[in-house]
């Protein structure tokens, strides 16, 4: 409850690693690729609070804003999500940039043309298309965001969903790490050494977004750590937060190179109690 006994109204905007892709329940519209077990729905029952929950798999900041998106193989379209943003907001999440910058439509791409998939592999790179648009988490731009462009980006996303909720703390939680030291090429993944360097290169040029976004607005905005803190759990890990690619995951399970319920869950667990010690300190 907020000081004024008014149940605590969280919102959560982003792409699908907020959204949750293939972790049941998925939620109505199914286009939105919106899990009922997302990391904003495990804070918000935590905390008994109101969620309005406005992720979508596959949006851009600039979707969160300005663009309406349109849902892969479905006519439903969305609008900004900001337009959807309650003034009296208390908490406000963030998760989004990376299908700015193609960084998990390009991994599962690299992916599904890696060397060790020998035969196999015009046939995958066939499927990974498909599920690019099945899943709907690649929407990439056509020139992808320099890391400079990023950062600036993200910050006018930033101060735009402050000025529509003004009240509101706001929460950038990072993305969770998809491959890391403990990612063997070729074992792991069907990535050479080089992609997977390449890849965590990305990863950090979206992490420091974040934190330079994040540190510009610290009065009210507040970076949620989640990449360093997921490395010891990336594909290769004994217990990773994502899930890996093979062709059962592309076909049936739906949760490629995409946070998976425990991932969802460690996530919410990072978050729940920077919420709780900023709501302790209130007036």
């Amino acid at each position: 409850m907020t000081a004024d006994n008014k149940r605590l109204r969280i919102v959560s905007v982003g792409s699908s690693f907020a959204a949750g892709p293939g972790i049941p329940p998925q939620l109505e519209p199914l286009s939105a690729r919106r899990s009922g077990q997302n990391y904003p729905h495990l804070v918000a029952k935590e905390l008994n609070a109101e969620l309005t929950d406005l992720t979508v798999s596959g949006a851009t900041l600039l979707n969160i804003t300005v663009e309406p998106q349109t849902a892969v193989l479905s006519k439903d379209v969305f609008p900004p999500q900001i337009e959807s943003i309650p003034e009296d907001a208390d908490i406000i999440t963030v998760t989004a940039g990376g299908n700015d910058i193609g960084y998990i439509g390009n991994m599962i791409f690299d992916a599904g043309t890696g060397t060790t998939m020998g035969w196999m592999a015009n046939a995958v790179i066939q499927t990974i298309r498909s599920a690019v648009a099945i899943f709907s988490t690649a929407q990439e731009t056509p020139t992808p965001l320099s890391p400079e462009e990023l950062s600036q980006r993200m910050g006018d996303v930033l101060d735009q969903i402050h000025k529509k909720a003004p009240k509101a703390r706001v929460y950038l939680v990072e993305y969770l790490a998809v491959v890391g030291p403990s990612t063997k090429p070729g074992v792991d993944i069907s990535f050479t050494q080089e992609n997977i360097d390449h890849h965590c290169q990305v990863a950090s040029s979206l992490q420091n977004a974040y934190i330079a976004a994040a540190g510009a607005r610290s009065e009210w905005c507040e970076r949620v750590p989640i990449h360093e803190l997921s490395l010891k759990h990336v594909l290769g890990s004994q217990e990773p937060w994502v899930g890996g690619f093979n062709l059962y995951s592309l076909i049936r399970e739906g949760i490629v190179l995409h946070p998976n319920l425990d991932g969802m869950k460690a996530v919410a667990n990072i978050l729940l109690p920077k919420i709780q010690k900023n709501l302790a300190a209130r007036p």
